[in-house]
């Protein structure tokens, strides 16, 4: 059975006119073993490697020396080496602005005796004043109270989303909801820890940014899958059914959110951060491009097939099996396709018996619910005079 020729031969063109009929559940192994894998990856790195933590997290302290065609990163590395400071664990960068540019360098924490002759050599160096220097350090224990205050916000952050949730829609949905938020915040420091990427206060601002953009994609599937179950709960369809047919209702729309959302964070890094030189614009967009990128996928391979499995036809008597196929996209059409469906396989199974009959009619697919009885009523018993 083959619907008829509106239907794109082309998967690109069967997403724009939302005619997909993917089997999410049926590929949720693939989903959640990938989500395993990352969690994997993240925790061995985190082990071995740990986050590279920036200047606000450990503390130590930074100059900003203005830059000219005789001071550039090589020179200021040579100083903190005469001055017998390892470069190896220094962050020296260029920042190149309309105004100016300056050579930023970031060390760990020294003596204040130590710290003058620094800035009186690098001023030397640059051929400017020790004024013209900017010099600033900070203490190991900000960095801790930063910490502290973003872990107390996750957890808060978490209770509250579970509790809405579970209100607006369901427990079930609230935990699928939770472990998909982790699992964007995993992989982001997952990326960091391996890339070793600087973690910095804007990089925590954008990992807490991210839970609410991965959120905002659940709960519209969510929705979705909420609706249909209402809608098809006269011919006892399997929640995975629901999950699929929704699923794939929202999947263009997901799609092209995520991507008018990822569009502006690439312009930051390639336009702010790689040609104009805003570094701190990277430790930022890095984040929510990682996040963002997590975010699709744990909302479309994570959360919503970890939802079917603990929903798994609980309290449901079904029938048949899962909807697949070219039964699946009528589903996800909508009624016209559904009735049309129906129509072409009684034409096709006419006179054929009960096998022949198991198609889109038997199991309820474009007919309405009072017509749903796969067998005769019983008569009525005769009362005894």
């Amino acid at each position: 059975m083959t619907l008829d020729n509106t239907i794109s031969s082309s998967g690109l063109g069967r997403l724009f006119k939302g005619q997909t009929a993917i089997d999410f559940y049926g590929h949720r192994r693939i989903g959640l073993y990938t989500a395993v894998i990352i969690v994997i990856v993240t925790v061995v790195s985190l082990f071995t490697q740990g986050l590279n933590l920036g200047l606000d997290f450990e503390g130590g302290d930074a100059w900003d020396i203005p830059a000219s065609e005789t001071f550039g990163v090589a020179e200021a590395e040579q100083v903190l080496s005469d001055n017998g400071i390892s470069t190896a664990d220094a962050r020296i960068q260029l920042r190149s602005s309309e105004t100016s540019d300056v050579v930023t360098v970031q060390v760990e924490e020294l003596p204040r005796e130590q710290a003058a002759k620094v800035t009186a050599d690098f001023a030397d160096a640059a051929g400017v004043t020790s004024q013209d220097v900017s010099f600033s350090f900070t203490s190991s224990t900000w960095g801790s109270e930063i910490t502290k205050k973003a872990i107390r916000a996750l957890v808060v952050f978490i209770i509250i989303v579970s509790i809405f949730i579970s209100i607006r829609f369901e427990w079930r949905m609230a935990l699928a909801a939770i472990a998909a938020m982790v699992n964007d915040v995993v992989a982001a420091v997952g990326v960091y820890s391996v890339f070793q990427f600087t973690v910095t206060p804007a990089t925590v601002i954008a990992f807490l940014t991210i839970l609410g953009y991965s959120l905002y994609d659940t709960i519209v599937v969510f929705d979705r899958v909420e609706e249909n179950e209402g809608k098809f709960a006269a011919v006892r369809m399997p929640y995975q059914d629901v999950v699929n047919i929704s699923m794939n209702q929202v999947l263009m729309r997901s799609l092209m959110t995520s991507f008018s959302s990822i569009i502006p964070v690439l312009s930051l890094l390639i336009l702010g951060s790689g040609i104009m030189g805003a570094v701190a614009l990277q430790e930022f967009a890095l984040a929510l491009l990682v996040g963002m990128i997590s975010g699709v996928y744990s909302s479309i391979f994570i959360a919503t097939p970890l939802l079917a499995w603990l929903k798994r036809d609980v309290g449901r008597k079904t029938y048949r099996d899962r909807l697949v196929g070219d039964d699946l996209r009528a589903m996800v059409m909508g009624a016209g396709a559904r009735a049309r469906m129906a129509t072409e396989t009684a034409a096709s199974t006419d006179g054929e018996g009960d096998d022949g009959e198991r198609g889109l009619v038997s199991t309820g697919i474009g007919q309405p619910a009072d017509q749903l009885l796969t067998h005769p009523p019983r008569p009525r018993k005769k009362k005894r005079r």
